[in-house]
């Protein structure tokens, strides 16, 4: 399979994968050998009889041009190691150019794992890329196979029976049912292919040796001492015994093909331990070794090629350049952490092998224990989100911990982490959040936007909780892995300490959390077990006398007020209690239906990390507030409906592209005025009345047929008009047009005057390399970018983005009504901005949109000025699509 274009990876039931590419000229001889190789049946099924296959028609499959023609080959590896076709499908555009024929081909041995469907999803997106909205299918009765097929691909069918055949006709647009189908069979997918890491019976370190300092022999040496349940192999060069354990000098030599290789040799030897070993059938490949992509462009081609070695056998690959694996349930601590893993409930994934021993070292001091731990390295195959599919399926799994340094594909990450945060915790620290990696831009929506505000709206959407520290992080997954959620942001404090409660409480506000007032009946029960002078208020100091009698049966009465969704311990030591004593009074008192949270201010070294009764310790109040507002953010999140896309009237997104077709052939740029209202003529954009005027006559009579008062300004593509001079506002004469005509020069609009907005808001788009497509929401005018409050989302916008965004900062305020002005029209708005994400959904040639500023009234919404820059979209960068 040499030098194919489009090709796309995908993973299959049984959790192999698949390199699928459209067929070329020289493929010819191998489709010959495909159809061939096919039993009678399936060629009957095929092609309703028993046709011999022409060159003429397998000549006519390859080079497709997916406007008249697609098709697409699944490759694999063969027995003998060349790469050989296992399944075909194609379409041809009928005369209705809006329907095309489909038809599917798999080999005999290879179905049933998945592959035409795979296909289906793929020659759809194609297809669906042309303008094609329909797919037919003629399918005789008996082909079983096929029929099911499409029943469960995700698309609504409509079958008719004529003349002995089946016809079955279905749209191939991308709807929500076809994409949660997607979403299981990838869920379904990556799950098995990460069985072998987690769960694997036998496993060879390849660069296992008894050398001091070597990786190999520290990774071997702790997959013994970690009690594994399978069996081990160590492999060197020369055969050389590890820990007095026979060695191996290759796979070959192996008494049994292992489940997954651990590979530990020099970068520039990896490939020639690799190849091998898939040969063998091995699957799960976790390479440690460095010299790959983070080297420079010498290690990147070795990593494509190593990439390209796993993809040709279906297998999986984590790293390289990384920590290793673990996995509590059989075990298995292939890394060469220098301590043993605390086994547990919390899963990890870390980008940084650092970082991720350093999680490990500090996760102890929080009492946390680790059901997996993933260093993922340079991220060539196995990714967080892979590991997020695996935690979602994992019952031994209750926390999830990411460290993220770069997304491979965020859009992906947001609708896996969605639906897994309805089941655990995700929690994240993603690095890179400084202001020197933004981008210098020419627009204000670029200006306001950065990739760690995009990583953060991300996370908010997919109800990640993102974590500012690493300690912050283990904090709040201590309180996640052992306590209840809050059901409210409503805090008890108990402390021995008046002035320690009142850093408590300040925390709590800072936070965002509440100290409400206790109830008399609260306050009269605590009275009646605490010193006359303690405050049962709250924060209540129960002075230092408080023993741990009194802390255990205070807690026992804050925690039954109603008024009350958490509570937060806090202890200074004194000689009438130690903080030991305090811990197991705490612990044996809650929790119970609320979260308990225990600070103490102690160097006591008799103080354990998690007491019976797992009570959460933390150093300082600040702490336990942070955490305790994250959980409280879950548990909002929770009960946040899951949001839909609503579908909009008026939108002719085939009107969009031909607008911006021109253009992007000839180079980025801004638009010019008369093609920004043409793009937002399809989309349905709100935009005032205006003309174009050459000169200063053609402005007086544009002016006298929108009627005074109106504006003026440049219709240079892309100019920020205020900055230059290029507008002058509200002229209620021809006198005043002409001068500011004269004035400004060159192209000009003329727009209708609009006044008594009760708000200016900015609304933006763009089209990050990473990210994808943003929407941007704050306030708007010349000081949108002094504000600098805008708001950011992950188009496409649910009906639940776009309402947290009119309640999110400033431009909340302006939205409800600021200062005595009426609060603007919320449902035009909202449409506005729906409009604005399908457009930037729809349009990745968009690379820079402003809609600034947006006038907004009571009763409608208008863009007043606009600005529009085009590029060529991004390439995808990476042929996985899971």
């Amino acid at each position: 399979m040499s030098g194919v274009t489009d090709v796309v990876d995908v993973i299959l039931r049984d959790g192999s994968t698949m390199r699928l590419a459209p067929p070329r000229r020289e493929d010819v001889d191998d489709l010959r050998t495909f159809f061939t190789g096919l039993s009678q049946r399936s060629r009957y099924l095929r092609f309703h009889g028993s046709a011999d296959v022409k060159d003429v028609w397998l000549r006519g499959l390859t080079e497709p041009d997916w406007a008249e023609t697609g098709a697409l080959v699944g490759w694999e590896t063969g027995a003998g190691g060349a790469d050989e076709i296992v399944a075909l499908a194609s379409y041809a555009r009928l005369r209705d150019h809006e329907v095309a024929e489909v038809a599917f081909t798999v080999a005999d041995a290879d179905q049933g794992r998945g592959i035409g469907t795979r296909l289906l999803e793929q020659l759809a997106v194609r297809a669906g890329s042309t303008g094609i909205r329909r797919f037919v299918a003629f399918v005789l009765p008996d082909n079983t196979a096929m029929i099911e097929l499409l029943a469960n691909v995700g698309f609504t069918v409509a079958k008719r029976l004529e003349e002995g055949v089946i016809e079955a006709t279905f749209s191939i647009q991308q709807t929500d049912a076809f994409l949660s189908q997607a979403d299981r069979r990838d869920h379904e997918g990556v799950v098995a292919s990460m069985r072998p890491f987690f769960h694997p019976r036998s496993v060879a370190v390849f660069g296992a040796s008894s050398r001091a300092g070597s990786i190999g022999g520290s990774v071997f040496r702790n997959i013994v001492a970690g009690g594994f349940e399978g069996v081990v192999f160590p492999v060197n060069r020369d055969g050389t015994p590890v820990g007095g354990v026979h060695a191996y000098t290759s796979v070959e030599e192996l008494p049994q093909v292992p489940d997954l290789a651990v590979v530990c040799v020099p970068g520039d030897a990896v490939l020639g331990v690799v190849e091998p070993v898939l040969r063998a059938g091995t699957n799960a490949v976790c390479v440690l070794s460095a010299g790959f992509a983070e080297i420079g462009p010498e290690g990147a081609a070795r990593q494509a090629r190593l990439l390209e070695l796993i993809r040709d056998h279906g297998a999986r690959l984590i790293g390289p350049n990384c920590v290793g694996v673990y996995s509590a349930a059989v075990g298995l601590n292939a890394t060469f952490a220098p301590r043993s893993f605390p086994p547990g409930r919390v899963g990890v994934s870390s980008q940084s092998g650092a970082v991720g021993l350093a999680l490990l070292e500090r996760a102890r001091d929080h009492g946390l224990g680790f059901s997996h731990f993933v260093s993922v390295g340079n991220k060539a195959d196995v990714s967080t989100n892979d590991l997020l599919e695996w935690w979602e399926a994992d019952e031994d799994t209750d926390v999830a911990i990411l460290y993220v340094e770069s997304f491979g594909n965020p859009l992906r990450f947001s609708r896996i982490a969605r639906r897994v945060s309805r089941r655990l915790p995700v929690l994240a620290m993603k690095s890179g959040a400084s202001a020197a990696g933004r981008r210098a831009a020419g627009s204000h929506t670029a200006a306001l936007a950065s990739s760690d505000a995009a990583a953060g709206a991300l996370f908010h959407q997919a109800g990640v909780i993102r974590a500012s520290t690493l300690e912050e992080l283990l904090d709040t997954a201590s309180l996640l892995a052992s306590q209840p959620l809050p059901q409210g942001r409503r805090v008890g404090v108990l402390t021995n300490a008046g002035g320690l409660g009142i850093l408590c409480a300040d925390a709590c506000s800072a936070a965002g959390l509440e100290l409400p007032a206790l109830a008399e009946e609260t306050r009269r029960r605590l009275a009646a077990i605490l010193p006359p002078a303690a405050s049962t208020a709250n924060p209540v100091d129960m002075l230092g006398s408080a023993t741990p009698a009194d802390y255990a049966a205070a807690l026992e009465i804050v925690l039954e007020a109603e008024e009350i969704d958490a509570v937060i311990v806090l202890f200074v030591p004194t000689t009438v209690a130690s903080a030991r004593e305090i811990q197991v009074a705490v612990a044996d008192a809650g929790p119970g239906r609320l979260p308990v949270l225990l600070c103490l201010v102690s160097d006591d070294t008799s103080v354990t990390s998690r007491p019976t009764g797992g009570v959460p310790l933390y150093g300082y109040p600040e702490s336990a507030a942070r955490a305790l507002v994250h959980a409280a953010e879950r548990a909002a999140w929770l009960q946040r409906k899951a949001g839909v896309v609503p579908a909009l009237d008026g939108v002719d997104a085939d009107a969009g592209r031909r607008v911006l077709a021109d253009r992007v052939e000839s180079g980025e740029g801004w638009l010019t005025p008369a093609e920004i209202a043409a793009l937002f003529a399809a989309y349905g954009l709100p935009v005032v009345p205006e003309r174009q005027a050459a000169s200063a006559d053609e402005a007086v009579a544009a002016a006298r047929e929108l009627g005074y008062p109106v504006v003026v300004k440049t219709a240079l593509a892309g100019a920020h008009k205020t900055d230059l001079g290029g507008v002058a506002l509200d002229l209620e004469s021809d006198a005043d047009v002409r001068s500011a005509a004269e004035r400004i020069g060159g192209p000009l609009i003329v727009q209708s005057m609009i006044r008594g907005a009760s708000a200016e808001l900015l609304l933006g788009a763009l089209h990050d390399p990473v990210f994808g497509p943003i929407v941007s929401f704050g306030p708007g005018g010349v000081f949108a970018e002094l504000i600098g409050d805008a708001h950011l989302r992950l188009a496409p916008l649910t009906d639940v983005d776009v309402d947290e965004l009119l309640t999110e900062g400033k431009a909340a305020k302006l939205v409800a009504g600021y200062r005595g002005t009426p609060p603007v029209d919320g449902d035009a708005l909202r449409d506005l901005l729906h409009r604005l994400s399908q457009l930037a959904e729809d349009l990745p040639e968009v690379a820079e949109l402003d809609l600034n500023p947006v006038a907004c009234f009571a009763d409608r919404v208008v863009v007043l000025d606009a600005r529009v820059r085009i590029a060529a979209p991004p390439g995808r960068g990476s042929p996985k699509s899971w």
